[in-house]
């Protein structure tokens, strides 16, 4: 009988991980568990996904929002400081300003408008277009913007996060003056001292803003790159990729993976003969049409990942083929056709015509989007994803 299943995904449950836990032991023993109680076999190639959260808990990579604020002010020191280009939420990045506002004596808040970074929307672009205002050029203060748009909550929070940062900086005893801009040089006119806070386009807003006199420029991945006073940290990404885990707290991304996903590599091969892949994974690298937001706020998709995950398909279109160079058959000899043609194709597929419209992404990309929305992010339980199949095609 012809196989008749292509991928097959699974959500693997564990155990509720905690500071000190064997990471790689688990990971182990839960895919062993799950393969004998499901009745599924472990094969080359096959991979196993675990969320960034579970590994970061195991490290016990936590901070505080004083540890946050004691980097602040020793990198910026008594200076009035412009906070600029935050996303827009409670879960990311509340708790971080918060640790920003308690090292500083005063924060100018610049907002990205309509949206933020990964599409958190203030306003919508058409009001933009109603009121004449073109973001890309248009500086607006505080009663500007609420003259033109008014007091607007999110859809999905509810919150309005203008007044919503504002009142969080005053509660640390900080003055705060919020303005809106796209233009990171725009900051330049109220301080020379920047905590530049977006993720994806951070190396350009710092060159931007040291090209143009500023006197001190950080980014969310210099502050806690190394422990303050015992805290955790991530050398690579600072506070990138942290999220809130208690209300005085933060968990941050994990440090250091490279060698948990090989020796979990090792372990899987010297208990089932079998070389899986292993990868860590955070967001998903997707966009959602409706809510208009991107998934991607963590600095990567994937901070570690064993070796056979690196690159990118190398696929052809199966309709292509059946369209173009297979137009004259049918049935069997359609069939027999395409599986020749899958089995000759050349190793590297860039620029060939049969490729066109295969997903032009790399690996870890597209396995840590289907295993963050395997995954979820609320209580299905199933921080490690298993995931077999992914590497056949139509001949196999």
């Amino acid at each position: 009988m012809s196989r008749a299943v292509g991928t097959v995904v699974r959500g693997l449950r564990g155990p509720i991980i905690n500071q000190g836990d064997s990471i790689e032991e688990i990971v182990v023993d839960t895919l062993l568990n799950a393969a004998k109680s499901e009745g599924f076999s472990i094969e080359d190639r096959d991979i196993v996904t675990i969320t960034e959260s579970i590994v970061a808990r195991a490290q016990g990579n936590y901070a505080t929002i004083d540890h946050i604020a004691t980097d602040i002010n020793e990198k910026f020191g008594n200076e009035t400081i412009g906070v600029i280009f935050p996303i827009l939420s409670r879960n990311r990045f509340a708790n971080c300003l918060r640790g920003i506002a308690k090292g500083a004596k005063k924060v100018i808040l610049m907002l990205s408008y309509p949206a933020d970074e990964v599409g958190n929307h203030l306003v919508d672009i058409d009001e933009l277009d109603v009121k004449g205002i073109n973001p890309w050029t248009d500086v607006l203060s505080e009663d500007q913007f609420r003259e033109h748009f008014g007091y607007k909550k999110h859809p999905f929070t509810g919150v309005d996060y203008i007044e919503y940062y504002k009142s969080l900086i005053e509660a640390e005893g900080t003055t705060c003056e919020v303005i809106f801009s796209n233009n990171p040089k725009t900051i330049l006119e109220y301080t020379k001292y920047v905590l530049t806070c977006d993720i994806h386009s951070r190396f350009r807003t710092k060159r931007i803003l040291t090209n143009n006199g500023a006197e001190k420029v950080f980014g969310l991945d210099d502050i806690l790159s190394k422990s303050i006073n015992g805290s955790g940290f991530n050398e690579a990404y600072g506070l990138l990729g942290s999220n809130k885990a208690t209300e005085e707290s933060v968990k941050l991304f994990p440090n250091n993976c490279q060698p948990i996903v090989d020796r979990i590599q090792e372990k899987l091969k010297e208990l089932t003969g079998k070389t899986v892949e292993v990868m860590v994974y955070g967001d998903g690298a997707f966009k959602d049409p409706v809510g208009k937001i991107w998934e991607l706020a963590d600095p990567v998709v994937s901070p570690a990942y064993t070796e056979g995950l690196s690159g990118t398909p190398n696929e052809v279109k199966l309709k292509y083929l059946a369209d173009n160079n297979f137009s004259h058959l049918r049935g069997e000899e359609l069939q027999q056709a395409i599986t020749a043609f899958i089995q000759n194709k050349n190793d590297d597929l860039v620029g060939e015509m049969e490729a066109q419209g295969t997903t032009p992404r790399r690996l870890t990309d597209l396995i840590g989007s289907l295993s963050d929305l395997t995954s979820g992010s609320g209580d299905k339980g199933t921080p490690m994803i298993y995931i077999q199949g992914y590497f056949d095609n139509y001949t196999k």
